[in-house]
């Protein structure tokens, strides 16, 4: 363990811009919740037939997770309960990058040639990320507390942000020893994740109704979080059975680190042909091979959200139909007078920032192909950086298309009009082109600090999420390329916004591949 402490501040210091933007979002997320419920009701009379609602409706429990209470701290806790999912992810990836990912990049070997211990490099990532989990806490409890919230409520919840960090910071510890790379690492981290929540959302809506098999949920750390029900009951032991699971998995990811050398994985990598078939002998087609399993995986995930969200339409107008307050809110986020309008238009802005991440995610495997020394193999060839670097480019911008498709058939089959859905989730894509732009800008202009991009999205997450229920001033809410999209269904179809957002997408992914073209590779 020698040498824990250098490395730890090594990693503050190169997540220096993006762990504080996870840590203060995912940390004041639950105030913000708070304010806008306090805004939203007139009545206790309408506080308390939108929970009866909620609480009722499969679509929102398999959104958000179940509903025991009525009062304004239960529908926070309720209303952030996708919250411990995103905490999940940003762990996972975040020990995936400071374990295995700097292992492949090189970096680890170089450090562990210093007076660094073995496992000093995945305790460093383990603390740095549990010591995040600990502020995100600690941000949740005073800002709720400060809001005047009862305190073992506040505590409780964030104690359930923190467990949500820390456990599946363990499991992307386990999944970094299985894999000699970090993009295997991370798809079975976000495996894991998916089929925990699959399991909570299978339970959950099992005791909407029958109840034959809600023991599901009880197999999975996301169900555990729900069930600690902060404000409500304040249940511990779900929170213990976390913390105990978390020990486990640090244990084990310590036990399964000391079983491999280093660079390599538990799970071999198995040996491809000696030479490529005649359809990868291309950069588009090497491409299309490196890509095909994140735009299943996207595509699959965007599908299933289309259904939920979907099903959760019609409850959206019932909800609306007994409180004139819920269809004043749906009508503010989404832009129109038609409460289903509005509902689908604000639904279709979260799938557009969802399908961002997709894009980031594509365009940065640019840079991940020049850490791992892949892209200099390949430019060793007759291909030009253009005819390479273009090949990833198009499914950065063709993968969210195809995903937002099937969100918006899925959304829409489910609600019963697919027309109006599909066409609402299909005008994020200049947005989402946008983000996808500025990964490429940063990747060409200032690689070491690509991962800036996910910065942007953030901010876009942000003022998307509460920016017009906050009433943040006009210019805060342009920053976002969302902002300028046209909120349909409901609303007429506006070129011009849509245009100039294509054209700064091609200008920033234009000037990205230009530089990337002149450029010192590898940096």
């Amino acid at each position: 363990m020698t040498g824990t402490g250098k490395l730890i501040r090594l990693i503050l210091r190169r997540d220096r811009v993006i762990m504080p933007l996870w840590v203060l979002l995912f940390g004041l997320l639950p105030m913000i919740y708070l304010a806008g419920f306090d805004t939203l009701f007139a009545s206790d009379s309408e506080r308390i037939a939108y929970a009866e609602i909620s609480a009722s409706s499969g679509g929102f429990v398999a959104l958000y997770g179940p509903l025991h209470g009525t009062s304004v701290g239960e529908l926070t806790v309720w209303r952030g309960g996708f919250v411990p999912v995103m905490i999940g992810l940003v762990a996972l990836l975040t020990v995936i990058r400071h374990t295995r990912a700097d292992e492949e990049a090189g970096r680890t070997e170089l450090i562990r040639a210093t007076v660094v211990g073995r496992r000093a490099p995945l305790a460093a990532a383990l603390l740095a990320t549990a010591g995040a989990g600990a502020v995100i806490a600690l941000l949740v409890a005073g800002s709720l507390i400060g809001s005047g919230q009862p305190a073992e409520g506040s505590v409780a919840l964030g104690a359930v942000f923190a467990l949500s960090t820390w456990i599946f910071a363990g499991v992307g510890a386990i999944t970094a020893q299985l894999t000699e790379g970090g993009r295997g690492a991370r798809l079975l981290g976000v495996l894991v994740l998916g089929v925990a929540y699959v399991l909570r959302l299978g339970g959950d809506v099992s005791e909407v109704g029958d109840g034959r098999v809600g023991w599901l949920s009880w197999l999975s750390p996301i169900g555990w979080a729900h069930r600690v029900f902060p404000y409500g009951a304040n249940d511990w032991w779900p929170a213990a059975l976390t913390l105990i699971v978390t020990v486990v998995t640090v244990v084990v990811a310590g036990y399964l680190q000391s079983r491999r050398d280093l660079a390599a994985g538990l799970i071999a990598s198995r040996l491809g042909p000696a030479t490529a078939p005649a359809r990868l002998r291309s950069p588009f087609a090497l491409a299309w091979r490196l890509h095909r399993g994140l735009l299943l995986g996207w595509t699959g995930g965007f599908a299933a959200l289309g259904v939920i969200f979907g099903g959760v339409g019609t409850s959206v107008t019932e909800m609306a139909e007994k409180s004139g307050s819920i269809g004043d809110m749906v009508e503010r986020l989404g832009g129109t007078g038609d409460v289903a309008d509005g509902y689908f238009a604000s639904i279709a802005g979260m799938c557009g920032l969802i399908a961002a991440c997709y894009a980031i995610q594509a365009a940065l495997r640019l840079r991940d192909e020049e850490q791992t020394g892949h892209a200099e193999l390949v430019l060793t060839t007759a291909v030009s950086r253009y005819a390479w670097s273009g090949g990833h480019l198009f499914f950065a911008l063709f993968g969210p298309a195809v995903a937002l498709f099937a969100a918006g058939v899925t959304a829409g089959l489910a609600y019963g009009d697919p027309g109006p859905v599909l066409g609402a989730m299909l005008v994020q894509l200049p947005a989402v082109w946008v983000l996808a732009g500025l990964a490429t800008l940063t990747t060409g202009v200032l690689p070491r600090y690509a991962a800036a991009a996910w910065g942007a999205m953030a901010v876009c997450y942000l003022i998307l999420l509460v920016g017009a229920t906050l009433q943040w001033s006009q210019w805060v809410l342009d920053l976002s390329p969302f902002t300028h999209v046209p909120h349909l269904p409901g609303v007429a179809f506006r070129v011009v916004p849509e245009m100039v957002l294509i054209l700064i997408a091609a200008a920033l992914a234009g000037v990205g591949l230009m530089t990337l073209r002149r450029r010192d590779l590898p940096v």
